[in-house]
């Protein structure tokens, strides 16, 4: 019996051929006839089957209705969570309300003002520069948001060295992301050295900013800051001018110090000089001066490498850092007295 293959499956079967000119008068004295499957004829009454494609199983009414009963049962669970969450967001901000409103009450009480309408007077609270608003003719709370981004911006001296500050603080960070990956591959710095270097800043202002806050509440906030900006200063200085992976290490650990010096305290500071009422659109206006400083540094410092080298760009971030801290030096008023 002649042992032929189906050319689709290249299965083996005794008297199947594919069908086609060439199967013609192969097989004397047998009759070819097409099988019901792809491509094959048979002489005999065998046939090769393929296997049929089998269909993705469809999910049952049972599956269906298990899924339906785990929600159910689920969802009154996530939907208690949720709205506890909920109330105890609303019960907190009560309480935080009623404390503030005692607090409020005392030092309107400690300042000889019971008995009157506090709400037309800043109540004195040491160790604030609040004492400076004490009797204002105006409510505190009438003040507009133009106001506050005024007086937070250019009319208050205090406020604004801090918004200026925090301006500057973060064109040198800013600068640094840029900057110092190029000019650290430049100094022909191997992948590991460059990442290590990178950590070292972040790491060293992560750390020290959980010392420095609390510094700032025995020291005072202003020679804290300019002792900060002057700190970072030194730090890109240092960069600038080493060759070796220990002077870049030591200018990134020095540039951490310094801001770890300047961002809590900063922001320490603006509670000490705004008042409740206008408090938090205060800080949202040194928010702004801020996070400027992102876009500010970047622009700043890609333009001067361009133009002058990486070098330079440093030199120039260094620069401005300084004299941001001897503008703190001269006119910041200390907010903080003991």
């Amino acid at each position: 019996m002649t042992l032929l293959r189906c050319d689709r499956c290249g299965a083996a079967e005794p008297g199947t051929e594919p069908i086609g000119p060439a199967t013609v008068g192969k097989v004397p004295g047998r009759i070819l006839r097409p099988s019901l499957f792809d491509g094959c004829v048979t002489t005999d009454r065998t046939s090769i089957r393929r296997r049929p494609t089998r269909r993705p199983a469809r999910r049952g009414r049972g599956e269906r209705g298990a899924a339906l009963i785990e929600f159910a049962l689920a969802f009154p669970i996530l939907f208690l969570l949720m709205m506890g969450v909920v109330d105890f967001g609303v019960n907190y901000g009560n309480k935080v309300e009623t404390s503030h409103a005692a607090r409020e009450g005392a030092r309107a009480g400690s300042v000889g003002r019971v008995g009157v309408d506090t709400s037309c007077y800043v109540a004195r609270t040491p160790p604030s520069t609040e004492a400076r608003q004490l009797g204002a003719p105006r409510r505190v709370d009438a003040m507009t948001p133009r106001e506050v981004f005024v007086r937070t911006s250019v009319r208050d001296r205090d406020l604004s060295s801090v918004c200026q500050a925090g301006l500057v603080n973060n064109l040198n960070d800013g600068m640094a992301w840029g900057l110092f990956p190029l000019f650290f591959v430049a100094a022909h710095m191997d992948l590991g050295q460059i990442g290590t270097l990178a950590a070292i800043y972040p790491a060293t202002w992560g750390v020290a900013q959980l010392v420095t806050g609390a510094w700032s509440d025995r020291v005072g906030r202003k020679w804290l800051i300019a002792a900060g900006m002057a700190t970072q200063a030194i730090g890109i200085a240092v960069i600038a001018g080493a060759t070796g992976f220990v002077g870049f290490a030591l200018g990134c650990a020095l540039l951490g110090l310094g801001t770890a010096m300047v961002y809590p305290t900063l922001l320490a500071a603006i509670g000490d000089v705004a008042h409740p009422s206008w408090r938090a659109s205060a800080v949202g206006v040194y928010r702004l001066w801020r996070d400027l400083g992102y876009a500010v540094g970047a622009v700043l410092a890609g333009l001067t490498a361009d133009a002058f080298g990486l070098a330079a760009a440093l030199w120039l971030v260094a620069g401005l850092t300084l004299l941001s801290g001897l503008q703190v030096a001269l006119r910041m008023q200390e907010t903080h007295r003991r």
